[in-house]
Order: structure tokens, then sequence, then C-alpha cells
């Protein structure tokens, strides 16, 4: 990649991973770094801008400064609400060209994709540059689903297609064909957290995170990750079932081996495999 990347960073892992790439192989690049949302230790020593989400006209003008030409959009984001917001008059006029029909996760993103694209910017996925991080259609590790957990998919899956159709969620925890509880803005760490009081005295359930139909990949494409199984584990869970090609795994082989000390299953699934 020779043009200069943008790096809009969220919270968590992920945006350190791609800085440190970019680092490794010389590919010039510039942080956006969200107050309340990136971590501080992301940004040390790299060129940078703290802003917040709704300052738009500082965040274009800074990147078109900086001449950057690539952008992607990289570490989970909690959604403010419009007070903590705080939008500018750039990012006001966004917001009233868009109106009632982004007011789901998925449309607002795409509406923030499509007003970044008309400004210049080439929008990347991460998975366009972190390409080991896409899931494959794969049991990973030692342990396999068995007949219960497979059922317990097949009614995720149904679900959580249902929930992405209306741009709601991204993740369901389905227990003996019971779903103890679908996500919404709260998260799936915090779905699962509160599954764990839900849980019947039988075998535990299966979070199953799928891309939702209309996803718009360069933005919010779903993610587990090392503390994704952790709170799995605490939570009683069996497994976890994700979207070969439509949702992230990172650090790999340290979530595998830490599912197969637990005896936690980790699988990626086709959806279309279980209609």
């Amino acid at each position: 990649m020779s043009c200069k990347l943008g790096i809009l960073a969220g919270g968590g892992e992920l945006p350190r991973r791609l800085i440190k790439l970019c680092q490794d192989t010389g590919q010039d690049f510039f942080v956006i770094a969200f107050k309340g949302q990136t971590d501080n230790q992301t940004v040390i020593g790299v060129d940078h801008l703290w802003s917040r989400l709704g300052a738009a006209g500082e965040i274009i003008s800074k990147l078109k400064e900086k001449h950057v030409t690539d952008l992607v959009m990289i570490g989970p984001v909690k959604r403010p609400s419009m007070s903590e917001l705080r939008p500018d008059w750039r990012a006001l006029q966004f917001f009233a060209k868009i109106g009632a029909k982004s007011l789901g996760d998925d449309g607002l993103l795409k509406s923030v994709v499509s007003a970044l694209e008309s400004e210049g910017f080439n929008l990347l996925g991460v998975d366009d540059i972190l390409h080991d991080l896409l899931a494959t259609k794969e049991i990973y590790g030692k342990i396999s689903p068995d007949e219960q957990a497979l059922a317990d998919i097949k009614r995720g899956v149904e679900v959580g297609r249902m929930m992405g159709l209306v741009d709601v969620g991204q993740s369901v925890v389905v227990q003996q064909g019971l779903v103890l509880g679908v996500e919404a803005i709260e998260g799936t760490d915090a779905l699962i957290d509160r599954c764990a009081d839900l849980k019947r005295d039988a075998a535990g359930g299966v979070l199953v995170k799928l891309k939702k139909p209309q996803q718009e990949r360069r933005a919010d494409l779903p993610t587990i990750g090392i503390e994704t199984v952790k709170r799995a584990i605490k939570a009683g869970l069996r497994g976890i079932a994700i979207e070969a090609g439509g949702a992230l795994v990172v650090d790999r082989d340290a979530v595998v081996a830490l599912a197969n000390e637990a005896g936690l299953f980790l699988i990626g699934i086709e959806p279309a495999d279980y209609d």
C-alpha cells in the first residue's frame, strides 16, 4: 500500500496491531484518536490527532492536511448520545442529510462511509489490510460441537439473521433451543455477562455471532478475541460460532489455546449451511 493511510482508531488492541504493521512495513500513516473511545497507549509515539466523534470538520481538514488518501475504521466505538457527540456544523449537516433512515448502527455506518467517500477518501476494510484476522470455515482447536450445540447454532443463525435485517445487533446466545439474550446497544461482552444469570441447569449455551445481511463490512465486522472467550467461559457457555468470511478473530492462536484449555468449542460457519 503506497498511499498514505488514515487510521480512525476505536478502542481495544486492533488499532495498535495495525499501527505496528504500518511501522514494520514502512507504510505512511496518520491516526485519528477519539476522546472517550481510543486507548491512550494506542497513539504513544505516533503522528495523531485527538478529537471527538462529532468534530467532523476538524477531522476531515486534518486528514486532508496530512495528505491521507486511504482510510480504515478499526476498533470498537461506543455509540454516543447526541449530547455526548456535540456535533459541529459539518456533522450537523451530515445528520440533517441522512435523517431518520440511519438510526441503526449499520445504517449510520453506511452513511459515514458514503460521506467520507464523497470527500475523496478511499475506504478500506480491516480485512483488506490485516488479512489473517478473517474467520474461516473450520473447527478451531480440539473441541467440536455436538448435536445439541449444532441445533443451538442453527437457532442462533435464524434469530441473528432476523436481528440483522432490522439493524439491531450481531450476536445471540442460545441454550437448549432457548434464546437467552440478543445483542443490542450494550455490545457482545455485556450480552455474555447478562446471559450468565439466565443460563439453565443443562449443557451450556452457544454464542452465535454473524455480520448483518446488509452489513457495511468496511466499518464494523463482528470481532472476537481473548476477552470474548474469557467472558464465555465465566458465563458457562460451551461454545462460540462465528461467520466464516464475515467476522474477525484477533490473536487466533491464543484464543484457540484458551478455548481448548476450557473445553469450549470455536467454529467458523457459513450461515447458509444452517438453512
